[in-house]
C-alpha cells in the first residue's frame, strides 16, 4: 500500500515538473516577440542575431522526435512541447529572412534547409538502421549535444553586450525562460531516470544561471554610466 503511494505520488511529481516544463518552454517560445515588433517595426534586423533561432528549430525538431513512443516511451510531454516550439522557431525564422539583409537571407535559408536536412537524415537512419534501444541511444545522444548548443547559443552576443556594455541585445526574458525551462525539465528528467534530458538541462541551468549574473552585471554597470558620464573636454 505504502509503495503504491509512494509511485503515485513520484508520478504527480514528474507529470508536474513535465507541465511546468511545458508552460515556461512556451513563454520561452513567446519571449523574442518583442525582439520581432521591433524588426517588423524598423524593417530591419539590425545586430540581432537569428542563430538562436536557427539552434531552436534543430532542437525542437530532434527533440521532439526524441520524446516520440517509437524512440523514448513514456515522455510524451517532451515531444509536445518541442512540436509547439518548432512551429513557433519556424515562424521567427520566416520573420528574420523577410527583413534581414541579401547576405544575412542568404545565410538563413541555408541554416534553414541544412537542419530540414538534418533532421530527416536522423528520422531516417533511427527507423531504417537501428533498433529501439540503438534508436533512444542515437537520437537521446543527439537531443543533448542540440540542447546544449541551445542553450549556450544566447551566449553569442556576449561578445556584443561586453564591447557596447549594454545588454539592449540579450532580453532578459529569454534570459529567464531558459533558466526556468532547463530547471524544470531537469527535474523531470531526474524523475524519469532519463539522462539524455536531465544531463543536458543541468548544463542549461547553469549557463541561465550565467545569463542572468551577467545580464544583471552589466544592468548595472549601465545605469552607473547613466549617473557618472564620463567627462570629455579640456
Amino acid at each position: 500500500m505504502f509503495s503504491t503511494v509512494v509511485s503515485s505520488v513520484y508520478a504527480v511529481c514528474s507529470d508536474a515538473a513535465g507541465v511546468a516544463g511545458n508552460i515556461f518552454a512556451f513563454v520561452l517560445f513567446l519571449s523574442p516577440i518583442p525582439t520581432f515588433r521591433r524588426i517588423i517595426r524598423n524593417g530591419s534586423t539590425e545586430q540581432f542575431s537569428g542563430m538562436p533561432y536557427i539552434y531552436a528549430f534543430l532542437n525542437c525538431l530532434i527533440c521532439l522526435w526524441y520524446g516520440m513512443p517509437l524512440v523514448s516511451p513514456g515522455i510524451i510531454l517532451v515531444a509536445t512541447v518541442n512540436s509547439i516550439g518548432a512551429i513557433f522557431q519556424l515562424i521567427y525564422i520566416i520573420i528574420f529572412v523577410v527583413y534581414a539583409e541579401k547576405p544575412m537571407k542568404l545565410k538563413m535559408l541555408g541554416l534553414s534547409i541544412s537542419v530540414s536536412a538534418i533532421f530527416a537524415s536522423v528520422v531516417f537512419v533511427s527507423l531504417r538502421f537501428l533498433d529501439s534501444p540503438s534508436r533512444q541511444l542515437f537520437v537521446g545522444s543527439l537531443s543533448v549535444a542540440s540542447l546544449i548548443s541551445m542553450f549556450a547559443s544566447p551566449l553569442l552576443i556576449i561578445n556584443l553586450v561586453i564591447k557596447t556594455r549594454s545588454v539592449e541585445y540579450m532580453p532578459l526574458s529569454l534570459s529567464v525562460a531558459i533558466f526556468l525551462m532547463s530547471l524544470a525539465f531537469f527535474v523531470y528528467g531526474v524523475l524519469k531516470h532519463d539522462a539524455f534530458i536531465y544531463v543536458p538541462n543541468g548544463i542549461g541551468t547553469g549557463l541561465g544561471t550565467l545569463q542572468l549574473a551577467l545580464y544583471a552585471y552589466f544592468k548595472d554597470a549601465s545605469r552607473e554610466e547613466l549617473k557618472h558620464p564620463l567627462m570629455i573636454g579640456p
